[in-house]
């Protein structure tokens, strides 16, 4: 963050300074950070009070001082607070707005904060970027490649995992100072109207957009409605702004059309501006190569993290890192050095638990129809060291914000995960929660099905999928390890959304890491 003034803090937010109950705002004092966490207060931050579902940050404010907080941004005056507080209005409505509605209270403030941190920045006489990246898949995992292509031309803020809200994208922002080249943004939506705010927040130089897929299709209604939402960031483009869009995604191709400024694709296209990758496999470790070809010339790339998904995910960073002058031999350097992106995405890791061994593909942060399909692809081609053949087992949780047809998509998945020549599938619900053990039923019947169908219908002598469906964690962890017992070479895909817990599972198993 730039250096700024508690005074001009309050400007920022259009809030009234309330010095402290034991005298008067010390003079000249500067901010230097901003958090929302009371636990990550030190010296010079500004702490923000959000009141959020389980706990209420105003509780924290009145010891924000002594921890070295300048200021407190609060909807409300906490008495006997030791802290110079600015003071908002609380508004109303939700804490994370929907539907385009402005953020209330000390959220808005957030973002007005994080505005002036970008506005300041620009105003500097030194070169200054924010990309904006969206897409129903591969934000988070696009986010870090691409940030690992910049770092190489200069000083890049991006997101710690998936901070694409209302609060996730200014704290990013806040991060922003002096010497920063450029911002990567991530920017998510659950309602038409949110990438439109958070585009006024910070508004993008370039807008990446992958792909149109099946997420939060509950939320609006339509994977028409998903473009909507997804084409705000190309109308939130600064004049002049850049597109990179997707050619394979006829909805995504169509967003050209709102562009301010120049167009650039990645994919299949033979468009001009476009770079596409051609001869594309994977090793045993289901790890992508290709070539890389910009129109100019071409070159292998050799990706360092798994999944052929990826593939789609590298050629948007790399649209974006040659437009901003990296060589294509620099890019395809910086693909293949990437070995690891955010916590449970597709992350690759050796683990011994008793006396099973077996290799853990942790894709367990979240999940929509479009990302289950293609980490069970990715599982589907996963080969061993050794000549045995791998013993492959997708262990699967419930996803939300489906719709009226989640029961029907979670059916259609279990028979897909069925007809890929996996060795089991073990399905987890839950005991607490009727609706995730509704939805994880439907999957285990999906696949229960599909694989009866392929008992009947297939010559003698065909391996089974094992079909298994269990309640919990818990059940799931003893289940995969006596089978990873019993099977050397076995691999494991987790993949659910977050609500599934597939993540704690992952973090367990991570005990055993080697």
């Amino acid at each position: 963050m730039l250096p700024i003034t508690v005074e001009q803090v309050a400007l920022s937010v259009k809030g009234n300074v309330v010095p402290p109950e034991d005298g008067a705002v010390p003079e000249g004092s500067v901010a230097n950070n901003v958090v929302t966490d009371s636990r990550l207060i030190m010296d010079g931050s500004v702490f923000v009070a959000i009141a959020g579902e389980n706990t209420d940050g105003h509780d924290y404010v009145k010891d924000a001082g002594v921890h070295g907080a300048v200021a407190a941004i609060v909807d409300h005056v906490v008495e006997h607070a030791d802290v110079t507080q600015i003071l908002v209005p609380a508004g109303s409505g939700p804490r994370i707005p929907t539907d385009g509605m402005e953020a209330p209270g000390t959220v808005k403030a957030l973002g007005l904060l994080a505005r002036s941190n970008i506005d300041r920045r620009r105003a500097l006489d030194a070169d200054f970027s924010v990309i904006g990246i969206t897409g129903s898949v591969g934000k988070t995992t696009t986010k870090d490649l691409l940030k690992a292509l910049l770092s190489q031309l200069g000083e890049t803020v991006a997101p710690v995992g998936s901070f694409n809200n209302y609060i996730g994208l200014p704290l990013t922002a806040l991060q922003v100072d002096a010497d920063t080249r450029y911002l990567v943004a991530e920017m998510g939506a659950n309602h038409i109207g949110e990438i439109a705010g958070l585009t006024r927040i910070v508004a993008p130089d370039v807008a990446v957009v992958l792909k149109v897929g099946t997420a939060h299709l509950g939320e609006f209604g339509s994977v028409e409605g998903i473009a909507q939402a997804k084409s705000e960031i190309v109308k939130g483009l600064r004049p002049g702004g850049v597109a990179v869009l997707n050619a394979d995604d006829p909805r995504v191709s169509a967003m050209s059309r709102l562009a301010p400024g120049r167009v650039l694709w990645f994919g299949g296209s033979d468009r001009e501006d476009s770079v596409r990758a051609r001869d594309v496999s994977v090793d045993e470790f289901d790890r992508p190569r290709f070539m890389i070809d910009d129109g100019e010339s071409d070159i292998e790339v050799n990706m360092g993290i798994a999944g052929i998904h990826n593939v789609s995910n590298a050629l948007a960073a790399a649209s974006v890192a040659r437009f901003y002058g990296m060589s294509l031999n620099r890019v395809a350097s910086a693909l293949g050095s990437v070995r690891q992106i955010s916590p449970h995405r597709m992350e690759v890791a050796h683990i011994k638990r008793g006396d099973a061994d077996f290799t853990l593909i942790d894709d367990s942060f979240n999940a929509n129809p479009d990302s289950l399909k293609a980490g069970l692809e990715g599982l589907r081609g996963w080969r061993s060291e050794s000549e045995r053949q791998p013993w492959r087992v997708a262990v699967l949780g419930a996803m939300l914000e489906l719709g009226d047809d989640e029961k029907r998509l979670h059916h259609q998945l279990g028979c897909y995960a069925a007809r890929l020549g996996l060795n089991a599938i073990v399905v987890v619900g839950s005991r607490s929660d009727g609706h995730l053990q509704i939805l994880a039923q439907s999957m285990a019947d999906g696949a229960a099905a599909a694989e009866r169908d392929a008992s009947r219908n297939t010559d003698v002598g065909r391996t089974p999928v094992v079909v298994k469906l269990v309640c919990d964690v818990e059940e799931a962890d003893r289940l995969v390890t006596l089978m990873a017992g019993e099977h050397p070479g076995t691999v494991v895909l987790l993949k659910g959304s977050h609500a599934s817990g597939l993540s704690a599972l992952a973090r367990r198993w991570s005990e055993g890491r080697q």
